[in-house]
């Protein structure tokens, strides 16, 4: 089957502006780490993107780039937000995953849920 024309793009901008938001996003279970990035937004299972995070009160946009492993659609029944979860390559010899875990140092051992599990 042809790919839609009207399949989005690709980019996908994202900012986490506390720590809260970004244990709940992070999905740390992931091979190089992982966000989940709620959107209505249909994407294909393995597609590649690339995202432009603002983290915290950083100025510069962090780029990473990934490829879509988790869904959770629009109208899934679940209690939770829809969107997807995108893998980070390694690309950037884990600077993303690094800088991540080192703002939810400690935090990474609780057992509050997540927008994943």
């Amino acid at each position: 089957m042809a790919e839609s024309s009207t399949r989005q793009s690709g980019i996908l901008s994202l900012a986490i502006k506390d720590k809260s938001a970004l244990y709940a996003a992070y999905m740390p279970f992931v091979v190089h780490g992982g966000l989940f990035i709620p959107t209505n937004r249909d994407y294909d299972m393995g597609q590649e993107v690339f995202m432009l995070l603002n983290l915290m009160e950083e100025t510069e946009r962090l780029p990473i780039a990934g490829k879509i492993i988790w869904k959770t659609p629009v109208g899934s029944g679940s209690y939770r937000a829809c969107g997807v979860g995108v893998q980070f390559s390694d690309q950037d010899g884990g600077l993303a995953r690094n800088k991540i875990e080192t703002y939810l140092a400690g935090a990474l051992a609780a057992d509050r849920s997540t927008h994943t599990m």
